[in-house]
């Protein structure tokens, strides 16, 4: 059922704190941890708690929490001091996209020149 934690599905399992994670902030409907694989000096996922495959589906169905994760994803940037240089938000969606993980999530990448346009 849409909104339902996966079993198979990673980022529900970091939710759930059955795999760990860096987790930098976390709020009553979002999850954020530092990527494993940066791309940036800044590189942290901001993520729903509830299960959503991409970000249009997301704010179909609940754009509130659509609206979280970029309010979330504005505060990361605040925290890692990026805010004031210019920092990226980046939601994949669909495997020709780069999503790997089909869970909605936002990538705050900064720290560094981000060039226009991306890959």
């Amino acid at each position: 059922m849409a909104g339902e934690p996966q079993a198979d599905c990673l980022f529900c399992k970091i939710v759930a704190g059955e795999v760990p994670a860096t987790v930098v902030r976390e709020t009553e409907t979002t999850v954020a941890f530092r990527d494993i694989n940066p791309q940036a000096p800044t590189h942290v996922l901001v993520i729903p708690k509830v299960h959503y495959p991409d970000a249009a589906t997301l704010a179909t169905a609940e754009p509130g929490v659509a609206a979280d994760i970029l309010r979330e994803a504005a505060e990361v940037a605040a925290m890692d001091k990026v805010d004031a240089s210019g920092f990226r938000i980046v939601f994949n969606t669909g495997a020709g996209a780069g999503q790997t993980v089909f869970h909605t999530h936002a990538h705050v990448l900064g720290g560094r020149g981000l060039e226009w346009p991306p890959g």
